[in-house]
């Protein structure tokens, strides 16, 4: 894994100040590569391209990046890996192609030069984000992989285009000037994270995933153009789905994942793997240990806190497979003690509280291994959120209702403040049947009153995920939200819960999780994998039909059968945990001065970003204890801390 940067300027400076440019935008990602770096200028043509390696695959200097092509037309700067990259050089060879080292990234270049580019990339099983410079055409090629898991931002700093893997490389550059989006602020205290493309910064923009973005100048305009499409690839499945019986889709499914899984532990370096004891990070590591014939090394963080702790599970999973094991059980005090650091390893506002512990898990790793497994994608593929079959239910009752008279309902039981709700409601919950008391408090009720106004599905799905409703009137000058999914982007699916899967793949997977992965991950030089996102099983996985998905009330029913071949269903069987700490407690208790300090009105008001009685309101009521909002506070205090570093000192 590695960190890259570049710039082209149509101004064309001088070649000592486009190398000592784009170096120190390089410099700012040496977390990300901290074994070599390089730097390469065409001072004609005004571009310039800087490089931080984590030396994975061929630690030799054959492997130094920028690289460039053997009959010198193509340089490249690469971040990620090409998994099969033996499998192509050996068809490379075959065509009569000749190589000086064993790195993926000389193979990519000898495949653009053989196949052309997106021929190439085709081909290409792996994560990456890369640039690449064609001096023959004198055109620049910015690439990201199928589902996103490699980032790339872009924007312009004068006449300078500059890109980078995070967004502290374009504030390195003397030429960026950003203003905050503020509508993005919005979509960020909707979702806890700003949805691609779109950035934190007016006129920044992430690579969306699966795109390859072609500029023939700095200031030319274009729009990346999509080689792979998972809106083409679902509707695919539900035209041309799996043909075969349940015992063939396992054996299937464990025929493509056990490659997956085989080709991600390539690595000069030492591997292992995120163990957390549950249905995915266990299929992950049984699959790997059934490829070594060593034991795997595996790892687990675990937390005092009751609802919190995974470790014991983890162990047992562990302990059934033989794997070499590590786990750290972390005092609240440790856990606290890394807050500092999200505002400088998350550079976008950013506050999905699983950021601490995958942090941590990803820290405990690097003191052993380079290279580090993990079982992301599971849930979103197979169907493993029993939010999926719950929400689908609901709104399946609620289409009973006349959509006049929902909006009716929706808009006057939502003019009621949740807090008078909570009055009302608070004598009948005990009495209230099991599957309505969850929302006998004020909160759930009235966001659960809003989904009657609400005509589409896809809206309503989205609406259910808000983290702070009714977030415009929360940020100061700000218009409506960007949005997580477009129509045009909804792929034509049979089934609510097909739906919503597919857009937990399309905005949560690239603009949430990977994200949490990769900069906790990069942050301490750990390459995290993740086979369960390989391109060729989510293709696989959208053939599936829903019913060897989700049976009865339990989903990833095919997932658990390939695990059952390996680890026995009652070391694995159990509700859902969610990967957290608990937040809420410690704003109330040892966070309680560092939160004051960041919400303090004068200052908010000063910053004019929030609305200081919204946020105020919330933190009363929250260290009182009438109410949690620890979610809608945590979005606050990780933008006031991130606003803290890169913008109140600058």
């Amino acid at each position: 894994m590695c960190g890259l940067a570049g710039i082209w300027d149509a101004s064309r400076p001088r070649e000592l100040v486009l190398r000592e440019r784009v170096e120190s935008m390089a410099t700012t990602l040496r977390h990300r590569g901290p074994d070599d770096s390089g730097t390469w200028v065409d001072e004609e043509a005004g571009i310039a391209l800087g490089f931080r390696r984590l030396s994975i695959v061929d630690l030799s200097p054959q492997g130094h990046q920028p690289m460039h092509s053997r009959s010198a037309r193509y340089t490249i700067v690469f971040n990620g890996e090409v998994y099969n990259f033996q499998s192509l050089r050996a068809e490379l060879e075959k065509l009569g192609n000749a190589f000086r080292g064993n790195s993926d990234t000389e193979v990519l270049l000898s495949a653009v030069e053989e196949w052309g580019l997106e021929a190439a990339v085709e081909r290409c099983v792996g994560m990456f984000a890369f640039a690449l410079w064609d001096a023959k055409t004198r055109r620049l090629y910015l690439v990201r992989d199928r589902l996103g898991k490699k980032p790339m931002y872009y924007g312009m700093a004068g006449s300078a285009f500059i890109f980078g893997s995070e967004l502290k490389a374009l504030h390195a550059h003397p030429g960026f000037h950003p203003d905050i989006d503020r509508r993005s602020v919005v979509s960020y205290l909707i979702g806890n994270y700003i949805p691609g493309p779109y950035s934190i910064y007016e006129g920044v923009r992430k690579l969306p995933p699966g795109s390859i973005l072609s500029l023939s100048a700095p200031q030319s305009n274009s729009e990346p153009v999509r080689y792979w499409s998972l809106k083409e690839i679902a509707e695919r499945g539900t035209r041309k789905p799996f043909p075969g019986t349940e015992d063939e889709a396992v054996a299937e499914l464990d025929r493509i994942l056990r490659d997956a899984v085989r080709l991600r532990m390539v690595a000069d370096v030492p591997l292992g793997a995120f163990l957390s004891g549950g249905v995915d990070s266990s299929t992950i590591v049984a699959l790997m240990q059934a490829c070594s014939p060593r034991p795997v090394k595996t790892f687990s963080i675990g937390f005092h806190e009751q609802g919190f702790d995974e470790a014991e599970h983890a162990r047992a999973v562990a302990s059934y497979l033989h794997s070499d094991h590590t786990e750290l059980y972390l005092a609240p005090e440790e856990a606290q003690s890394v807050i500092p650091l999200m505002p400088e390893m998350y550079d976008e506002p950013f506050a999905d509280p699983a950021q601490i512990p995958t942090y941590l898990v990803s820290r405990l790793a690097r003191e052993h291994v380079t290279v580090g497994l993990t079982g992301d994608g599971g849930d979103e593929l197979f169907g493993g959120y029993d939010t999926y079959s719950r929400y689908d239910s609901t709104w399946g009752r609620l289409q009973r209702v006349p959509v006049p008279a929902r909006r009716f309902l929706g808009h006057l039981f939502t003019a009621v403040s949740p807090t008078a709700w909570d009055h009302a409601l608070g004598p009948i919950g005990a009495v209230m049947p099991s599957r309505f008391r969850r929302f006998s408090s004020g909160d759930r009720f009235h966001r659960a009153a809003g989904l009657l106004a609400i005509d589409h599905w896809e809206d309503v799905y989205t609406h259910i995920g808000d983290v702070w409703p009714n977030a415009v009137g929360a940020v100061v000058g700000a218009g409506s939200p960007r949005p997580f999914t477009t129509p045009d982007q909804w792929a034509a699916l049979p089934g609510r819960r097909e739906r919503m899967m597919f857009v937990d793949l399309l905005g949560l997977i690239p603009d949430d999780f990977l994200v949490k992965v990769d900069r906790a991950s990069m942050a301490v030089s750990l390459e995290a994998r993740v086979p369960l996102l390989d391109h060729r099983v989510v293709e696989f996985a959208a053939g599936i039909p829903l019913s060897m998905k989700i049976r009865g009330e339990q989903g990833k029913w095919l997932l658990r059968r390939l695990l059952d071949k390996h680890v026995p269903a009652r070391l694995v069987d159990r509700p859902k945990q969610g990967f957290s700490v608990p937040i809420g407690a410690w704003l109330r208790g040892p966070l309680r001065d560092w939160a004051e300090c960041l919400l303090d009105e004068d200052r908010l008001r000063s910053d004019g970003i929030f609305d200081p009685c919204s946020v105020r309101t919330k933190w009363t009521e929250h260290k009182l204890g009438t109410r949690d909002h620890h979610k809608p506070l945590w979005q606050v205090l990780m933008f006031q801390a991130w606003f803290d570093v890169w913008h109140r000192g600058a």
